[in-house]
């Protein structure tokens, strides 16, 4: 099977095989950052940001924990809340109030890992006392149904 090339150290490589098949190659650097891959594309721009590369929220983490505290509490790793509290070494009222944003509509968790929340909301107002309802939790959060 024969090649042909063009290429440049600049601009991506075009090879052409014999039979037809074309193969491109992109020359990126991958450089790491804080602990994270970093992609530096040939005309030295950084590739943009994915949700998922950068540090998580405050209320994203808090997320996090509820649903690992009730997955303790489902799998009988722990008996109660006070008990995962004691474990932590934080208080069991806070405990309580992360496991309710497990309680919460999808479309609000969904805003909650995608960073999209009205900047107004905070982390009280989905974890302290949420509507056992969707759309009354909704209302609250004031997003469109």
């Amino acid at each position: 099977m024969q090649h042909s090339k063009m290429c440049c150290s600049i601009f991506p490589c075009f090879i052409t095989a014999s039979d037809g098949r074309l193969t491109l190659s992109v020359p990126i650097q991958i450089k790491r950052r804080s602990g994270r891959k970093l992609v530096t594309l040939p005309n030295g721009e950084t590739a943009p940001v994915r949700p998922w590369d950068v540090a998580p929220t405050s209320i994203q983490l808090a997320l996090a924990r509820g649903h690992r505290w009730l997955a303790m509490l489902e799998s009988g790793e722990a008996k109660s809340l006070k008990e995962i509290a004691t474990w932590e070494g934080i208080d069991n009222s806070y405990v309580s109030r992360m496991v309710n944003l497990t309680t919460l509509a999808p479309d609000i968790v969904a805003a909650i890992l995608d960073d999209t929340l009205p900047n107004h909301i905070t982390l009280f107002d989905l974890a302290v006392d949420p509507p056992a309802l969707w759309d009354e939790q909704r209302e609250r959060v004031w997003l469109p149904r």
